[in-house]
C-alpha cells in the first residue's frame, strides 16, 4: 500500500465478494494487481478495498446481506464480464487459473482480431482476457467482413 493520495478514477468496477480481503490477494497473485488500501469496519470485514489491475482501479468491498450488498456467488452468478487486455493472453489465463479461476472459455484466436479467454474468479466474477493480434481487423467495415466470414 503508498501513501500516495488516492485519485478515483471517473468509472470503476466495484465488485462485491464473500472475502474481499481475499479477492484481493487473489488478484495480486492471478492478475498482478498492486494493493492501493484496505478499510476495515468494526466486524473485520471490508467496508472499502481498491486494488490497480493494470493500471484501472478496481474497488472491492464485502458481501453484507443485512444491506442487500451480495455477490455473483450468492446471486448464482452475475451478466457483467471484467474485460483485460494484456501482452501474453495464454500465460495470462494460465496464471489466473493455477490462482484459482476456472477457465470458462479456452484461449483461441477470435474472428474480430484477439487472441481470447474467460476465466470465472473464485468469487463468481468473470474475466474476459485478450491480447490483439497484428492481423486484426482495422475498420468497423474489416470487422463486419470477418464476422460474416465466421458465421457464413
Amino acid at each position: 500500500m503508498s501513501d500516495t493520495p488516492i485519485v478515483m478514477p471517473r468509472l470503476s468496477p466495484h465488485l462485491v465478494c464473500d472475502g474481499a480481503a481475499a479477492a484481493i490477494d487473489f488478484y495480486r497473485q492471478a492478475f498482478g494487481a498492486e494493493e492501493v488500501m484496505r478499510l476495515a469496519g468494526p466486524t473485520g470485514k471490508l467496508m472499502h478495498g481498491s486494488v490497480i489491475i493494470n493500471g484501472a482501479m478496481v474497488l472491492l468491498v464485502d458481501e453484507m446481506p443485512d444491506y442487500g450488498v451480495v455477490g455473483p456467488n450468492r446471486l448464482g452468478g452475475s451478466p457483467v464480464t471484467i474485460h483485460l487486455v494484456v501482452p501474453d493472453v495464454d500465460a495470462a489465463v494460465a496464471r489466473a487459473a493455477e490462482a484459482g479461476a476456472t477457465i470458462t472459455m479456452p484461449v483461441a484466436d477470435q474472428f474480430w482480431g484477439d487472441r481470447y479467454g474467460v476465466v470465472q474468479d473464485p468469487f463468481g466474477h468473470k474475466w474476459s482476457i485478450s491480447t490483439p493480434k497484428a492481423d486484426a481487423p482495422k475498420t468497423s467495415e474489416e470487422l463486419q467482413e470477418a464476422a460474416r466470414a465466421a458465421f457464413g
